[in-house]
């Protein structure tokens, strides 16, 4: 993941089990949407090769020995959103502080609205001033959330989105690939703190769960 990638290359310190794609009450769900959400399931199955593979896995050696897959929700096109996307040109660099007490230097790039669950939300996307100065990375927006499954269904300090930047005024936001920062992982990752706006007052039900060795 390009977040991950960035904790990995700024940080250097570095910032389950079976999936529950065959639990009943969700079946014909799966098969109504399993065309649609081809890429969530690609996108779960590249993710856990990851964790699988020493050289790219946040995973102690301890856990990663015996590790089969992340725990996660079944995939939901309800959690696939196209949100307005209004970019903001005049906003400064700050600082995001992250889980080790560093930081990282971020611009707000745009401010996304969306409806989901009945409410209206609204979450700022941040664009890294180090890692837009890799040709690869120059459209890479970062969106940190948390919402009302963190502490109990998911991990307490958040979850992560990738994006890249649109070209119009919307923006896809796919929760179903909501993931972990690596901290939740493994303490020696130093990872950064979702702020206090992005916290949505809705469940996402969505994505990669809390992890459980």
């Amino acid at each position: 993941m390009w977040r991950l990638t960035l904790i990995s290359i700024i940080c250097l310190l570095g910032c389950k089990e079976s999936k529950k794609y065959h639990d009943t009450q969700h079946t014909s769900e799966l098969v109504a949407n399993a065309g649609e959400l081809t890429d969530v399931f690609q996108f779960q199955d590249k993710l856990n090769r990851e964790f699988k593979n020493p050289e790219t896995s946040p995973l102690p050696d301890r856990y990663r020995k015996n590790f089969t897959s992340l725990d996660f929700f079944v995939p939901d096109s309800t959690y696939r959103i196209t949100a307005k996307f209004t970019r903001t040109p005049e906003a400064l660099p700050f600082f995001m502080p992250t889980t080790t007490g560093g930081k990282t230097e971020e611009l707000v790039y745009a401010i996304i609205n969306f409806q989901l669950n009945g409410k209206e939300h609204e979450l700022e996307v941040y664009q890294n001033t180090e890692l837009i100065q890799q040709a690869q990375y120059k459209d890479y927006l970062f969106l940190p959330f948390s919402d009302l499954t963190n502490g109990e269904e998911t991990y307490g300090g958040g979850r992560y989105l990738d994006l890249r930047i649109p070209e119009g005024n919307t923006i896809v936001l796919d929760f179903n690939k909501a993931y972990n920062p690596y901290c939740a992982y493994n303490a020696k990752y130093s990872c950064p703190v979702v702020p206090k706006q992005n916290r949505l007052d809705t469940h996402i039900s969505a994505g990669v769960k809390t992890f459980s060795n």
